[in-house]
């Protein structure tokens, strides 16, 4: 029985493919087809786990120097010369030579030694419809191996046109699609490299449970382990460096206790006692991990370790990290992992930084580890989590991506927003970055709010930084505004959890992301000329504010286009149809829009961990034509492959002044143990009468509550009162307040637009932006 098990069908079948001379043609789907030359491969590799599709309709025809692929999503001219696809003629008529040209960009394997705007590697998506991705270098998968691979050329060509979403869910057809991530990771996140004592730790997780402030995730950076081994065990602690330079130069002499696997106990006197306090208190547990000096004489497991790999313990000799051996494998995970997991750890921070050396030609240790890790997992039946860098095209299937340690300034979050859904390219969909940034930098409350609201509307949202003692994250250390703001947001990002383990579902089944670039939606100019803004799942438009903010106007200005229809900002209620608008807001205030018939299921705030499936909910609808399907398992077994789920079906239908809104639901009803509390929020609706399965409300209203057993439900609102944007004067007269200007110098520019609306507006871009804008959405 294999270890390291994982699914994979990788034979193309032979009427897929179309023998060329030193080489061969697979046709996969009509918009993808496998280019090899040299030593040709039915095996899975790293990146390509699955071939064996069904076959498409296609025909391949020998013409002079050229073989014509021709399928239903266009022609492919293979040059027998070349050895190489050299043309693609889309289904659209257009010609493409240049497979590089026009390409949307992937992302990159960290943002480490980065201070904002970086380079990005290739995505799989292109403006010319034409993507590559080349996969010859990549390694043979065996049972429980990794093997080399004779040298050849093995090419896919990813000709969708504009079909993005298509393209990266044939990208997942082809690596294995990405799993469904526990539901924890959803929530807010403490992180913070530092050396907490036991009782440090335990208070400070203690403060965030007394502040009503949900956490649902607790790591422990690298000082859980002895970290100054040599102090603490003498000179021969010091570790033997791998061949990785980084690794000789910096960590094995500047930080020789950058790996281990033992408690500190002068930390952390009764470790076991503080990780079933955090799991009593719905805390789940990461550790931070560095394995790249293997295993020393220090550590607990030490002598167990060389028994099982045949070493003697009396040499106390440095078992080195290898990932070519099996027998070091199987020790590292039973002996070192294990253990700690029966004990409270529910999954580990893979912080690997020592290069792409391993003792196996060609492997780089960081797509080992991330493999291996996520594999041992699913072995044991879990629902398999990490935390680690991204090591190359299929790195989705070892979700969560870290980002490393950014610096904190206005640039680095300038670029997040951009990467983390530009990442959506290479299907790399659930990257985490250290919000506020990791270290350097100065002390800026608005920036850390900018960046934590950014990370609320963002896949995960891990607050972390460096071991400065000025440098936390909590609340608290900021400005008493800030601590406010902030502390809204930390419990609006547990009210979101439901949302996002919803699209979560549906990027595991269909392909979905959660944070998707404008022209995922949208293949207009418009919609590519604006990078920071994102569709964040299938009911909301983000638009995070990364710039700092007017010290006169104090509002801080962002872009936004509207593609279609009305979106409805979920804060302040503000309406915006079609068309492209500079918006301003305030510092406690996020853009964050719902299309016309969107529907948002949160938790209920309650101030507590818990994430069960028996939460009370509250639905927000707006007006118009949508439907959303909420998905519920137990969070955090396997259970849901057996058919413990359910899923939630909403639709929402508008007929002028009438909506009607149904709820069902299919699966096994179990998951809630009883009938869920929901209440149904119609959020731009003023009043309307209401009638629940044909009985009339006692008054009218803009909300239901009722306890969903499974049995369908229609609400119907008549008469409805819709709401609309503010009052320009009114509104205009409280923001025209708040401006840090003369008095007599407000009544001279300001009077005349108050009482002409339409009027224009004479004064410098920092007081005019903000009106031009409440100018534009009132009128509509």
């Amino acid at each position: 029985m294999s270890r390291f098990p994982f699914a994979a069908k990788p034979k193309t079948p032979v009427q897929n493919t179309v023998s060329v001379d030193g080489g061969r043609i697979s046709v996969l789907t009509p918009y993808l087809i496998r280019v090899e030359q040299g030593e040709l491969c039915d095996a899975p590799t790293q990146c390509v786990w699955n071939r064996g599709w069904e076959t498409p309709k296609f025909v391949a025809e020998h013409k002079g120097d050229f073989w014509l692929i021709m399928t239903a999503g266009g022609t492919f001219y293979y040059s027998i010369p070349k050895k190489t696809v050299v043309k693609i003629v889309l289904d659209n008529g257009n010609v493409v030579t240049d497979f590089h040209r026009g390409n949307l960009k992937g992302t990159r394997r960290t943002l480490d030694f980065t201070f904002g705007a970086t380079t990005l590697g290739e995505g799989l998506v292109s403006r010319s419809g034409v993507a590559v991705l080349e996969d010859g270098e990549s390694l043979i998968l065996g049972e429980d191996e990794v093997l080399p691979r004779p040298k050849c050329k093995d090419t896919y060509y990813f000709a969708y046109g504009n079909r993005y979403r298509m393209a990266i869910r044939d990208l997942y057809r082809l690596t294995g699609f990405p799993p469904l991530i526990p539901k924890f990771a959803f929530g807010n996140w403490w992180s913070r490299y530092k050396a907490y004592t036991q009782e440090e730790y335990r208070t400070l997780m203690q403060r965030f449970l007394d502040r009503k402030i949900p956490v649902t995730v607790a790591t422990i950076d690298m000082d859980w382990h002895w970290v100054d081994v040599i102090g603490k065990f003498g000179k021969a602690a010091a570790p033997v460096p791998t061949r990785n330079s980084v690794d000789r130069i910096i960590y094995a002499k500047a930080m020789p206790g950058w790996t281990g696997y033992s408690w500190n106990t002068d930390l952390f006197p009764d470790y076991k006692a503080l990780l079933k306090w955090l799991n009593d208190n719905r805390f789940v547990v990461t550790l931070n991990v560095h394995p790249s000096h293997g295993v020393r004489f220090f550590e607990t497991q030490y002598e167990d370790f060389c028994r099982a790999v045949g070493k003697n313990p009396e040499v106390k000799k440095q078992i080195d990290f290898k990932l070519g051996d099996q027998t070091f494998l199987k020790a590292y995970f039973d002996l070192l992992h294990h253990p700690y997991e029966k004990e409270g750890v529910r999954f580990w921070w893979i912080d690997w930084q020592q290069g792409k050396y391993s003792d196996v030609a060609g492997l780089d240790p960081l797509w080992g580890l991330n493999h291996y890790h996520i594999c041992d997992q699913a072995a044991q039946g879990k629902r398999p989590l990490i935390l680690s860098r991204y090591a190359g095209i299929g790195s989705h299937r070892y979700p969560l991506g870290f980002s490393g340690d950014t610096m904190i300034n206005w640039a680095s979050l300038r670029f997040q927003p951009y990467f983390t859904a530009t990442a959506t390219n290479v299907g790399y969909t659930w990257w985490s970055h250290d919000i506020g940034g990791h270290h350097r930098g100065k002390k800026d409350d608005e920036l850390y709010l900018r960046w934590l609201q950014f990370g609320v509307f963002s896949p995960i949202n891990r607050l972390h930084s460096t071991s400065n003692e000025f440098m936390g994250k909590e609340p608290w250390k900021c400005d008493r505004m800030v601590q406010d703001a902030a502390e809204r947001l930390l419990k609006f990002r547990h009210r979101l959890i439901p949302y996002l383990y919803s699209i979560n579902y549906r990027t595991h089944t269909e392909g979905r992301a959660l944070c998707e670039p404008m022209y995922y939606g949208y293949d207009t100019d418009k919609a590519y000329a604006m990078p920071n803004q994102y569709l964040f799942g299938s009911e909301l438009i983000a638009c995070p504010v990364t710039e700092k903010i007017n010290r006169h106007s104090n509002l801080a200005k962002t872009k936004l286009w509207v593609p279609e229809g009305r979106y409805t900002d979920i804060f302040n209620g503000y309406q915006y149809t079609e068309g492209s608008y500079e918006i301003y807001r305030e510092l406690s205030e996020i853009p964050v829009f719902a299309r016309e018939g969107s529907i948002l299921p949160l938790y209920r705030d309650d101030g507590t961990n818990e994430i069960g499936a028996d939460r009370p909910l509250d639905v927000w609808i707006y007006r118009g034509e949508g439907e959303f399907t909420l998905y519920d398992d137990d969070g955090d077994t396997m259970a849901y492959l057996d058919g413990k789920r359910y899923l939630t079906r909403f639709r929402v239908r508008q007929n002028k002044r009438t909506l009607t809104f149904r709820m069902d639901g299919e699966g096994d009803f179990s998951v809630f143990g009883a009938p869920r509390e929901i209440r149904l929020m119609f959020r731009d609706v003023d009043a309307a009468t209401i009638t629940v399965n044909g009985v009339p409300q006692a008054e009218r209203g803009n909300e239901v509550g009722l306890f969903f057993d499974g049995t369908p439900v229609e609400i119907e609102l008549t008469d409805c009162v819709y709401a609309s944007n503010p009052d320009f004067r009114e509104k205009a007269i409280e923001m025209i307040s708040r401006f840090q200007a003369g008095n007599e110098y407000k009544r001279r520019k300001f009077m005349r637009v108050l009482n002409n609306p339409d009027a224009p507006i004479r004064a410098p871009k920092k007081y005019a932006g903000p009106l031009i804008e409440l100018q534009a959405i009132c009128k509509t």
